[in-house]
């Protein structure tokens, strides 16, 4: 059937508004935790964003204050991300960028169906005609939300199709917290166990091998060249391709540690395939029998002071220098690294194997996902090829 968001407002089957708009005398310290799009990534919710709306405005806050099911639609700047609002203890409002959509009738239409519709390539195709209607920041607005139409399958196909999906992006959130929780646990020991640790240059724990500029005359093919876009973001349409011979110190491997000196200075485990390492990030190789462990955690405990540094760069890129690497970092006694090793190197490959579990398991879902929504695959293929990656 086909059908439009107005008719299914219309019809009872739905509600939609956008969130609610505070006035800075309506902050608090606590109350109503306010949902920004930042906070909203594709599958996921953070809810430990700074700002509330005091609880004396529940009256005003009215509908817009969250509920546990809601699929949530981010409507300006990044255009289309999509997460459902998950159950939770805490008081939430959305913000006014935040579109969500609350299901009244489960017997038409399922909600977590709703939330692969606006990934699909039905909502994009209409969607990109209408959010660049500003010269403003991307934006769609209300209206041209409620315009849309869908193809809205029989009720018993739409909890087939979430099933399916969903099953794939529990396993994904499940890993998910699984990595969250052992780099929690990697970082209070290792902040108990340099309580009574020494001081050595951070040069001393590893060799720094700066990546280089592979991205000139890139073939298109072979090995992707990872630049910070990757590491920030994963692997795009913009990613670059090459087929280029290069040494092994170039080679980035899942379980490889990169960091980003430029830019944006972060620190990654890699856990996608076989790369090239471009320039402004160096492969981070451990020495002396380091512990790989060992190696990320001083890294990080770094990371705030190079970033400041690299802030204060203010009419250049900011970036650290090699001299900085030299600085001396704390670690833990030589006999708390022999005593921690089996857990902490035990939790960085169980953060690895969930890291590379999820980058199959988006895939199979990504590539299912317009299938299942346009028919051309059946819920029971699709159970099929789920099954066999679960």
């Amino acid at each position: 059937m086909t059908t439009s968001v107005a008719d299914l407002i219309a019809a009872d089957v739905l509600t939609m508004s956008d969130g609610y708009r505070t006035k800075r005398s309506e902050h608090a310290n606590e109350g109503y935790r306010i949902l920004r799009v930042a906070d909203v990534l594709n599958d996921d919710v953070r809810l430990d964003g700074p700002d509330f709306v005091s609880s004396e405005f529940t009256k005003a806050i009215g509908v817009k204050a969250a509920q546990a099911g809601d699929v949530l639609l981010t409507t300006k700047g990044t255009v289309g991300r999509v997460a459902v609002m998950p159950a939770t203890d805490q008081a939430v409002v959305y913000s006014p960028q935040l579109c969500f959509f609350r299901v009244r009738d489960t017997s038409r239409l399922d909600p977590r169906w709703l939330s692969y519709w606006f990934r699909s390539g039905d909502f994009m195709r209409q969607a990109s005609h209408r959010k660049d209607n500003t010269d403003m920041a991307a934006y769609i607005n209300l209206a041209d939300i409620r315009s849309l139409s869908l193809v809205l399958p029989a009720i018993h196909e739409q909890r087939g199709i979430a099933e399916v999906l969903g099953a794939l992006d529990d396993k994904i959130a499940t890993n998910t917290r699984i990595i969250e929780g052992a780099e929690a646990l990697s970082a209070a020991q290792w902040s108990q166990a340099t309580a009574d640790g020494s001081s050595v240059p951070l040069s001393d724990l590893a060799e720094f091998v700066n990546g280089r500029a592979f991205t000139k005359g890139a073939s298109g093919t072979g090995r992707v060249v990872i630049r910070i876009a990757e590491l920030n973001s994963g692997l795009g349409g913009s990613t670059v391709r090459n087929d280029i011979e290069v040494g092994d110190r170039y080679l980035a491997r899942p379980g490889d540690l990169l960091f980003a000196w430029s830019g944006s200075l972060t620190v990654h485990r890699w856990f996608r395939p076989e790369g090239i390492v471009n320039q402004h990030i160096f492969k981070v190789i451990p020495e002396q029998d380091n512990p790989m462990w060992l190696v990320h955690r001083a890294l990080l405990q770094k990371l705030a002071e190079f970033k400041a540094i690299a802030a204060d760069k203010a009419t250049t890129m900011g970036h650290i220098q090699r001299r900085h690497l030299d600085e001396p970092v704390r670690i833990p006694s030589a006999e708390d690294v022999a005593r921690l090793d089996g857990l902490m190197t035990g939790l960085w490959d169980r953060a690895l194997a969930a890291e590379v579990e999820n980058e199959q398991l988006i895939e199979t879902r990504d590539a299912l996902l317009p299938l299942l929504m346009s028919g051309r695959v059946t819920v029971k293929a699709g159970e099929s090829v789920v099954g066999e990656v679960l």
